[in-house]
C-alpha cells in the first residue's frame, strides 16, 4: 500500500524503445571483408611472411611481468653483430631492428642470436632483378625461388621448453623420514642458537675461574 501523500507511480518506461535498439546485421559481411583484406595483403606481401618481420623474444618490464616472455619491437645492434648480419641489411630481409634496445643478460643475447641464425638458415632471398645474369651473394637460385612458399601465422613463435622430470625410486629411508618433526627440530635449533652460545660462553668462563 502506498504511504504518505506522494504521486502514484505510473511510469511508462518503454516509450520509443526502437530508437535505443542497436543491431549487428553487418557482422557477417564485415567478417568476409576482413578475410578478403587479409588475403589481398598476403598476395601483396608474397613471398614475404604474412605476419611481418622477425621479432626478438623479450621479457616484460618490472618485477611483476618479467617472468613472462613476448615478442619485442626489434633486435638490438649487438644481437645483429653476433649473428653476422649488417644493421642496414636486416630490414631488407625481413628482420626488425630496434636501435634503442640493450642486452642486459647473456642468456637473452644468445637466445636471440640463435633465433637470427635459425631464420637466416631457412631464408630464401629473391633476386631484385629476375633476369639478372650474375646473382648476388645471398640471392637464391631459380629452383629455390620456384619452390619457396609463404610463411603464414606467427613467424617463429615462442616455444617454451618443458622441464625434464627425473624419476627416483622411493626407499625405506624416505618413507620413515618425518618431515614435520625435522622442521620443528631445526626451527627450535635456530631459535636456541643465541641462548646456547651464551650458556657455552658462561660455562667456559666458570671453568676458567675455578
Amino acid at each position: 500500500m502506498v504511504r504518505h501523500n506522494n504521486v502514484i507511480p505510473n511510469g511508462h518506461w518503454k516509450k520509443k524503445w526502437q530508437f535505443n535498439v542497436k543491431t549487428w546485421f553487418n557482422q557477417p559481411a564485415r567478417k568476409l571483408r576482413r578475410r578478403n583484406a587479409r588475403a589481398e595483403k598476403a598476395r601483396a606481401l608474397f613471398p614475404r611472411p604474412t605476419a611481418g618481420p622477425l621479432r626478438p623474444v623479450v621479457r616484460g618490464q618490472t618485477i611483476r611481468y618479467n617472468s613472462k616472455q613476448k615478442l619485442g619491437r626489434g633486435f638490438s645492434l649487438e644481437e645483429l653483430k653476433e649473428a653476422g648480419i649488417p644493421r642496414k641489411l636486416a630490414p631488407t630481409i625481413g628482420i626488425a631492428v630496434d636501435n634503442r634496445r640493450r642486452n642486459r643478460s647473456l642468456e637473452s643475447l644468445q637466445e636471440n642470436v640463435n633465433r637470427l641464425k635459425a631464420y637466416k638458415s631457412n631464408l630464401v632471398v629473391f633476386p631484385r632483378a629476375r633476369n639478372a645474369k650474375k646473382p648476388k651473394a645471398m640471392d637464391a637460385s631459380a629452383e629455390e625461388c620456384a619452390t619457396a612458399g609463404q610463411a603464414k601465422g606467427v613467424l617463429m613463435p615462442i616455444s617454451k621448453a618443458q622441464p625434464t622430470l627425473e624419476k627416483v625410486a622411493i626407499t625405506s629411508d624416505m618413507k620413515s623420514f618425518a618431515a614435520y618433526s625435522k622442521l620443528r627440530v631445526e626451527r627450535m635449533n635456530l631459535r636456541m642458537t643465541g641462548i646456547r652460545a651464551k650458556r657455552a660462553k658462561e660455562a667456559e668462563a666458570e671453568s676458567k675461574d675455578s
